[in-house]
């Protein structure tokens, strides 16, 4: 009876959501001056219900098919550096791991909203050992503060995960003379990795986790100019910041070769971080549309961030690009190692590495 009690309900409300849209619909055409006879609203009744069918089985297929990690792995013991982790997929993958028993470091550049969602991420994982230090990835200074408070503080760091972005619409310089989204995006990350290798070397076997995109397919890296901070594009940096980590993350699983630290990246998937709340009525309707068919939640893009992070299926898996929780392949031009060694001679010099910082 109460399997049946809940059938029904879900059916009514069904029913009332389709009805809902449908009025809507009729209202807002008579509104603007049609004349909506009778076929005419049952053909519009029936192209809804063919819209919402449609919805329903994407949503489906991508639930299905988005690449969930359902293993219960747990991390008691381990320490997690999460990048960025205020919102998004950054903040959904450090509730997971703070779930699976993780002491979780929030890395975050805005303090005070991440103690709220600090608070959050607690109550819901059941996990006290969640904390939260300051790190601004484009200040180069807030990188080394950090880092030394790490090695101080800390007495293992078992997965180093890097998920803070940023894509500015403008050009913008930071405190460190480098465009703002490749400071955030790749300089920085650089620079955080070298100033704590020799935690995670300590703590091996360990892991450093990238989160890249898909987007740089879209892109070319420019070596000659990989600083770009005038006459530029500058939402295209976003991309070439995400070819940059592929990049980083393949000559840094090289050097990593027989340390014990691992080194892979991964693309998330197209996440539904609600871009569409600013774009102004009739466009927001059909975008909206559209991101909630094919894009998915923050929950469900962390799931390969979780996945390469305390997986043992990828224990030993070293250099690899992951997208939906399976390894898949890469461009040419990606792979293409002689680049990715003249990238990071490169990017030693814009993350200005002293002769006294860890070597990796």
């Amino acid at each position: 009876m109460v399997t049946c009690s809940h059938s029904l309900s879900a059916n009514i409300e069904g029913e009332s959501v389709y009805r809902l849209f449908l009025n809507i619909l009729i209202h807002r055409m008579n509104v603007l001056g049609f004349d909506i006879c009778p076929v005419l609203q049952a053909l519009i009744a029936v192209a809804v219900v063919g819209l919402l069918t449609a919805i329903s089985i994407i949503k489906f297929y991508n639930f299905v098919t988005c690449g969930y990690y359902r293993e219960r792995t747990k991390m008691n013991g381990k320490t997690v550096i999460v990048t960025g982790a205020t919102g998004g997929i950054g903040k959904e993958t450090a509730r997971e791991l703070a779930k699976r028993g993780a002491r979780v470091i929030m890395a975050c550049r805005n303090v005070d909203s991440a103690k709220a969602i600090r608070d959050e991420i607690v109550e819901s994982a059941k996990n006290e050992n969640v904390i939260v230090k300051k790190l601004d990835l484009s200040s180069q200074s807030s990188i080394r503060a950090f880092a030394e408070d790490i090695v101080r503080t800390e007495q293992r760091l078992d997965v180093l995960l890097h998920n803070a972005g940023t894509a500015e619409n403008k050009i913008i310089k930071t405190e460190d003379n480098l465009e703002k989204t490749m400071a955030t995006n790749h300089f920085g990350p650089f620079l955080l990795t070298h100033l704590l290798i020799d935690l995670l070397k300590r703590s091996a076997p360990s892991r450093i986790v990238v989160v890249a995109s898909e987007l740089y397919r879209f892109a070319s890296l420019n070596l000659n100019n990989l600083n770009p901070t005038t006459s530029w594009i500058p939402p295209y940096m976003y991309y070439v910041s995400k070819y940059a980590n592929i990049c980083f993350t393949n000559e840094l699983a090289q050097k990593l070769e027989g340390s014990g630290v691992t080194a892979n990246c991964l693309h998330p998937g197209m996440i539904d971080s609600g871009i569409w709340r600013n774009v102004p009525v009739p466009l927001n309707w059909p975008l909206k549309l559209i991101i909630k068919c094919f894009f998915k939640t923050p929950a469900q893009g962390c799931q390969t961030s979780v996945f390469l992070a305390c997986s043992e299926e990828v224990q030993n898996v070293n250099g690899r690009y992951f997208m939906d929780c399976k390894e898949t392949t890469l461009s040419r031009g990606a792979m293409d190692m002689s680049k990715a060694k003249k990238l990071w001679e490169l990017s030693e010099g814009f993350a200005n590495l002293s002769p006294t910082d860890p070597k990796i």
